[in-house]
């Protein structure tokens, strides 16, 4: 297995230590790639020779022939976070020198939509969207995903063996995010599909048409037949969205919904099948499913780079000029697992940048957590034996500059009898 590559320091201080440096405007020189097998098989290693070459800054390219800086830094990423004025995550300028085949457009392109919004635009889409966020009933959310895990796991139980992405993860997350949304899952499998190229960057333009064609029709049907449901909510604000709007503000709930939330539920599930202080708590042991969560979310979140801004002339952090109208990129991993800040100790410690913080931070976290956490409970309390199918080591992660994401998490397990559906 290849390592990412890491260019040498281009000076070195009295001490012979490489001086920190990270995205200087004038910089030419080769960057660390994100999107890359070897970064993606083991991220750790190239967070911690960033950290050692670059300090808190890092000069990075997203997808080939495109650079940003990424911040591993904790407080660094804390100032620009609460920021919005020096780092708006308005990409306009930026997009205009970026060819339409680029294969992260989508993910970073402008959108009428409170993440890709600055200034008052922000605020009227943020303030549609949390307030269609924050009526979700929990309690109700708890029966929902009940309901939807029963039949999906009896979808398997009896065979003794499942791949948890494809037959759990995935089809629970949809169909729980479905139900919150109003969504028909005809639509929602349209939207899904489109979630998918974007994330993996292939084919993500037409992933990008087919997602605006099925919020559209989403969107028309609530209008005519609206319901107890985020979308009818968002429609019923006073901020009026029209249909362009509304398909966005839905976006932004999609791709934080599904993709992000099924690989905090994989992601988690790798976590507790893999070491010993929660195999054991499958049977019994001493740490919990929330215990699991926050260690994850904490030191291997689903979301691992992202929380985008531009800023809008060079700016100077750290001691580096960072470049106006180039993507900066907050890496939730790097900056998690700063020493400056990481004890180890992760049981209770809210302190990670995993749903971000400021003016985009992410509005559905207690949802999310919610979701992620009753997803794992039902299936391994209804299959507490089950075990990895394959050694541990023989995992493979998928590449891609923005998640943390597995390509299969295959497990075994006593066949069981289908559960009752109450």
């Amino acid at each position: 297995m290849t390592t990412p590559h890491f260019p040498p320091p281009t000076s070195t201080s009295d001490s012979g230590c490489p001086v920190q440096h990270g995205s200087p405007i004038d910089t030419d020189g080769p960057r660390v790639a994100l999107y890359s097998e070897a970064f993606a098989a083991d991220p750790h290693h190239a967070y911690r020779e960033m950290r050692r070459r670059y300090g808190s800054l890092v000069p990075v390219e997203l997808a080939p022939d495109v650079p940003a800086t990424l911040v591993i830094g904790y407080y660094t990423a804390l100032r620009i976070l609460h920021d919005p004025e020096h780092f708006p995550a308005d990409p306009r300028t930026w997009q205009k020198n970026i060819p339409g085949e680029c294969p992260i457009l989508p993910m970073l392109e402008w959108r009428p939509n409170a993440l890709r919004s600055a200034g008052l635009e922000h605020l009227r889409y943020r303030q549609a969207t949390v307030a269609a966020i924050s009526e979700v009933d929990l309690h109700a959310l708890h029966a929902t995903i009940e309901q939807i895990a029963i039949p999906v796991i009896n979808a398997f139980c009896q065979d003794g063996a499942a791949e948890l992405i494809s037959q759990y993860a995935f089809p629970l997350t949809f169909a729980v995010l479905n139900a919150t949304l109003g969504c028909p899952p005809d639509v929602g499998q349209h939207v899904a599909t489109g979630m998918a190229a974007i994330f993996e960057g292939v084919n993500a333009a037409k992933g990008n048409a087919m997602i605006t064609d099925a919020l559209f029709s989403l969107v028309q049907t609530k209008r005519k037949e609206p319901g107890d449901d985020i979308t009818s909510r968002l429609l019923r604000h006073p901020a009026a969205l029209d249909d362009v709007e509304m398909i966005h503000q839905l976006v932004t709930v999609y791709g934080a919904g599904i993709e992000p939330t099924q690989n905090l539920i994989v992601n988690t599930l790798r976590l507790m099948l893999t070491d010993q202080r929660f195999a054991g708590g499958i049977l019994g042991g001493s740490l919990s499913t929330r215990d699991a969560l926050d260690e994850v979310l904490f030191s291997d979140p689903p979301g691992a780079n992202y929380c985008v801004s531009y800023p809008k002339q060079p700016i100077l952090i750290d001691g580096v000029w960072l470049p106006a109208h180039q993507p900066v990129v907050i890496s939730m991993t790097g900056c998690n697992n700063d020493p400056a800040i990481n004890t180890g100790e992760y049981t209770d410690n809210r302190a990670h940048l995993a749903w971000s913080l400021g003016p985009h931070a992410c509005p559905a976290r207690s949802a999310a957590y919610l979701i992620a956490q009753d997803a794992i409970d039902q299936l391994l309390d209804a299959l507490p034996e089950m075990r990895l199918a394959v050694a541990a080591q023989d995992l493979v992660w998928r590449p891609g500059p923005f998640h943390r994401a597995l390509v299969s998490l295959p497990v075994v397990f006593p066949k069981s009898p289908p559960l009752t559906v109450y």
